[in-house]
Parts: structure tokens; C-alpha cells; sequence
């Protein structure tokens, strides 16, 4: 059977597994990015993650989603926010295909999240699609016809990257801006982790308020 290594590289994770030609999960796996090292260790992580399953046996192609701009054409980015320092440039397609000769091809990955709800999810049978993920980042997309919209510079639905009065639209309000709120706050170092647990448990005092004050 044929299968495709498939690489997700996010702000915070790397999710990666083998997937056949059906678009069928088979396994995967995660580690973390350490997005603070910047786009040469990323680069280096994401061959070292190709070489471990070509060592196992051979594969039809590399198909990576990563975040930040990406040029689908040349296979790499050609920007990237602050949480990925030195990532601009960063030729995946390149670099994998000269080092292992097998095929690659990159895209930004939440054009190919908006592509999957498009294809096969909640867009499915929609003409028009509109992606928005919240996470490390901001990112946006737009699908028409089942084919990712990329503008004239391959940056279209960014919003991320939008300039707003404080600052850029993902410095304000993603889930990085709201640690840093929290930790603001508490006067000490939170992680997402323990800001999810804590709405939680708030949640669920607020629940039983609310359920007190509707007996009366």
C-alpha cells in the first residue's frame, strides 16, 4: 500500500504520522516544535521526522501544512510572525527533495484545514468556505470551489497578521496573548494547559450559581 508522510508544523506542536492513498489516517505522532529556535531547527526536526520513516521503507511523498506564509509554488515560507524567529525562507520542498529525492509539497495550515472542512467536513458541499483557527496564532482562510483562494501574493485571509490599534491581530487575542494576560494577572508563568483547567473549574462554579440563583 502507499503511503505519505504528513507533517503539521505549529507554534507549539509538530503532529506527524503516515497516511495512505486513501487520505486515511494510519498513525501519528507528536512532539514539540520549539518554535524558539527558530526555522533552522524546525527545518532540521522535520527531516530527522522524513529519515526515521525512510528508514522503515519507502514512501510516495512528504506533504507538510506549517504555519506562517507560504509559497506553494516554491515550497517555503516567506513570512513568518515573531513566534517562529528566522523562519522566512525556510526551503522544506528543497531540502527534502534534495535530501531524500522524494517529492514534497508544503502549504500554509489553515489553508489546508479550510481545504479538509472544504473536501470532506463541515464545508462539505459549500461553494464558499471560511476558515478561522485561534491558536499560537491567528490564521484565516478562504476556499472557493473547493480550491484554496491564495491571492495575488499568496497571503489572502491572512488576518493574523492584521494591523489593529495595539498591535498586530494575533498579538491581541490568540491563545499566546491570553497566557500572557493570565501570567499578567497572576503574577507568575502559566501555560495553556493550566489556563484551560482554570476556566474549567470556573465554569463550573459559575454553573452552580447559576443553577442556584434559577431554583429561586
Amino acid at each position: 500500500m502507499t503511503n505519505y508522510v504528513a507533517i503539521d508544523i505549529g507554534g507549539t506542536n509538530i503532529k506527524y504520522g503516515l497516511i495512505d492513498q486513501d487520505g486515511q489516517l494510519v498513525e501519528s505522532h507528536e512532539v514539540a516544535t520549539e518554535a524558539h529556535k527558530g526555522g533552522p531547527h524546525i527545518l532540521q526536526k522535520t527531516k530527522d521526522i522524513v529519515a526515521s520513516y525512510l528508514e522503515e521503507g519507502p514512501v510516495a511523498g512528504v506533504a507538510i501544512s506549517s504555519a506562517g506564509m507560504v509559497d506553494p509554488d516554491k515550497g517555503e515560507i516567506f513570512y513568518a510572525g515573531p513566534q517562529i524567529p528566522n523562519y522566512a525562507g525556510t526551503q522544506f520542498k528543497k531540502e527534502i527533495e534534495e535530501s531524500f529525492q522524494v517529492p514534497c509539497e508544503i502549504e500554509n495550515d489553515v489553508n489546508c484545514a479550510g481545504l479538509a472542512e472544504a473536501v470532506s467536513g463541515s464545508g462539505k458541499g459549500a461553494g464558499i468556505t471560511l476558515c478561522l483557527t485561534i491558536g499560537t496564532g491567528i490564521g484565516g482562510c478562504l476556499i472557493i470551489d473547493s480550491q484554496i483562494f491564495h491571492g495575488f501574493s499568496n497571503s489572502a485571509c491572512e488576518v493574523g497578521y492584521m494591523h489593529m490599534q495595539d498591535g498586530a491581530f494575533q498579538d491581541l487575542a490568540s491563545t499566546t496573548a491570553l497566557v500572557e494576560y493570565v501570567a499578567k494577572a497572576h503574577g507568575e508563568e502559566v501555560s495553556i494547559g493550566m489556563v484551560v483547567e482554570f476556566s474549567k473549574k470556573l465554569q463550573k462554579a459559575i454553573n452552580s450559581v447559576w443553577r442556584e440563583l434559577t431554583v429561586w
